[in-house]
């Protein structure tokens, strides 16, 4: 019997420079963004397996109360100073030659799960912020509401996004400009001395029941003379950490994802845990460590504290030399960094 043959194609956004030497764009295999060549899927088997599954760590989970400390303030946005600040799960404030970022900002609960951890202040006193960095499309990282009340704060707000995820900002302010990119493209909207490109994660994306990996998802580099900053998004361990790094170099600051991934079978597709995220950010031959996409969403099936506990083991052990684990909204000054 003959197979199907699949209809592929590359896409990437012609306006902009593609930095990877014969980088055709990303893949589309009928219809939907692969992770290089292969379509990620989450198994229907695994998710019901999951579901019907008992936890083997329920009662630890159950003891483990712990969630993100937090910094309450409003200082770090006016600030003149270079910095990196958490605000809970992959959200963060960023501040880099003049010029201010927000990540995949999610302040407020998400559907069907409630946030755990604090806001270091109120989402209307985000202002005059320059861009919005939205690594993908999933309710854990990009929040209509969360996106709405930035830009209505930040009227010269600009976003920078994967492919295909404008028409999701269209939907929440048709007047919030945006540009989309494809993997190991570089944004023109930044002004001199700040350096955007938009790179790998492999991961996937999905809203509804119909639009499974119909929008692109990855990671992000900020470039200064200074610094090279990267947020990871959400992504599991894989090749393109190695391919980064032959393109740019030792990485300063490394923003790494290291929860929600248990249980294995289901989330190491996906996801990485802190062992891995660790590996990712040796690859990337980073300088300081700051973990993200933890503590602040019961995603999945490990306790609560533990991703921060390994990584203090890690780092006891010396396989982790940069490590800084920030409170929710403690700047992280990068002057103070070795970088």
């Amino acid at each position: 019997m003959e197979q199907k043959k699949l209809k592929q194609r590359h896409i990437r956004n012609e306006r902009l420079e593609t930095i990877k030497p014969d980088y055709r764009g990303n893949k589309v295999i009928d219809g939907v963004f692969a992770n290089g060549d292969k379509v990620y899927k989450p198994a229907l088997a695994n998710v019901l397996k999951w579901q019907l599954s008992k936890n083997p760590q329920r009662e630890e989970k159950k003891r483990d109360t712990y969630t993100p400390p937090v910094q309450k303030g409003t200082d770090f946005i006016s600030s003149s100073e270079e910095m990196v600040v958490w605000l809970g799960h992959a959200s963060f404030f960023i501040r880099l030659n003049g010029v201010t970022f927000l990540t995949d900002p999610v302040f407020n609960d998400i559907p069907l799960v409630k946030r755990k951890a604090g806001m270091p202040c109120a989402p209307e006193d985000f202002k005059n912020i320059d861009f919005l960095l939205l690594s993908h499309a999933h309710y854990d990282h990009l929040d209509k509401s969360s996106v709405n009340q930035v830009f209505s704060s930040s009227p010269s707000l600009k976003a920078l996004i994967p492919l295909e995820v404008g028409s999701i900002l269209r939907g929440i302010n048709p007047h919030l400009p945006y540009q989309e990119a494809g993997w190991y493209q570089k944004y023109d909207l930044t002004p001199d001395g700040v350096e955007v490109y938009f790179l790998p994660a492999s991961h996937w994306n999905r809203r509804t029941p119909f639009d499974m990996n119909k929008m692109l998802w990855g990671s992000f580099l900020l470039k200064t003379n200074n610094t090279l900053l990267y947020f990871a998004g959400d992504t599991a361990l894989n090749s393109h950490f190695e391919e980064i790094e032959a393109l740019f170099g030792p990485m300063d600051v490394c923003l790494m994802p290291v929860g929600a991934y248990k249980p294995a079978y289901l989330m190491q597709g996906s996801h990485m845990n802190p062992h891995e995220a660790v590996k990712a950010y040796n690859l990337l031959r980073g300088g300081t460590f700051i973990p993200m996409h933890y503590g602040t969403f019961d995603l999945s099936d490990e306790p609560a504290g533990e991703p921060v506990r390994i990584l203090e083991q890690i780092a006891a052990g010396g396989m982790l030399q940069g490590l800084k684990i920030p409170a929710i909204g403690e700047p992280v000054l990068l002057s103070q960094l070795q970088v």
